[in-house]
């Protein structure tokens, strides 16, 4: 495969570290040429190369800037997600106010990274967007609800975009990882303890492996870099009659009958 994606560009959204950091490497291995955009200040190099430029997917014209910079691009990544912050159950422990910046930065920054970079790819019909979503947003997850919402969103607009984009050869897909070892999934465990007494509080290492022995048929962590497989391979030859479709690398978490 790596010669597939000889003098191809990809753009990562959320390359700065975590699945979005993983991804950008796999597309480099793969031998594309790789731009990332983070709102991280201070990201470290990609190890092989590539570029990170600082930005907020918040910000239609930041977003649209890059993209013009960025110039012909074959495929798009959205590996953007943020949480509240908060544990949410019930749903009434977040306020209504807590919801607005998790809706703006999981679902609309998408819109904006679709609306900036779609019609270039229409217009060459050729290409990819995959958005990482995430198991809550097929679950209605308790832990946090304004991030499940928002993913579901993610999920539902993905395919929306997969049916306007059929027709000019793009495609669109929404990869959902279940239990990875990333900031956001240590901020979930983080958020939950402080709800607990003292007393009954777990280490990260504790409720990690409590978690996954309860949701987790297969029993284990998924990895960031199992999940940058996939990505490659939805963007590749071999994938070019996928669309329109989400993906769970999440061991089994979420079935459907």
């Amino acid at each position: 495969m790596p010669s597939q994606f000889s003098g191809q560009r990809v753009v990562v959204f959320g390359a700065a570290k975590g699945i979005g950091r993983a991804i950008a490497e796999a597309f480099l291995a793969a031998g594309a040429e790789v731009l990332g955009f983070d709102r991280d200040p201070h990201p470290t190099p990609l190890r092989t190369a590539g570029d990170i430029r600082t930005g907020d997917v918040t910000s239609l014209e930041a977003v649209q800037s890059f993209a013009a910079a960025a110039g012909p691009v074959d495929h798009v990544v959205f590996s953007v997600g943020v949480g509240s912050g908060k544990f949410g159950f019930p749903f009434w422990n977040v306020p209504p106010g807590d919801w607005a910046r998790v809706l703006e930065i999981n679902l609309i920054g998408a819109v904006h990274v679709a609306h900036a970079l779609a019609p270039g790819l229409a217009a060459r019909g050729r290409g990819s967007f995959l958005f990482l979503a995430s198991v809550a947003g097929q679950i209605g997850s308790q832990t946090d609800p304004p991030y499940s919402a928002a993913k579901a969103g993610l999920i539902n607009f993905m395919q929306c975009a997969a049916r306007d984009l059929a027709g000019y050869g793009v495609r669109a897909n929404a990869l959902s990882p279940g239990m990875v070892r990333t900031d956001l999934n240590e901020s979930v465990w983080a958020a939950g303890q402080a709800q607990r007494p003292a007393a009954e509080r777990q280490s990260y290492a504790d409720w990690a492996g409590e978690k996954i022995r309860k949701i987790s048929p297969l029993g284990r962590w998924q990895t960031a870099e199992e999940c940058a497989a996939m990505a490659v391979f939805l963007a590749s030859d071999a994938g070019r009659n996928i669309t329109g479709q989400t993906l769970n690398i999440d061991g089994g978490q979420v079935m459907h009958a």
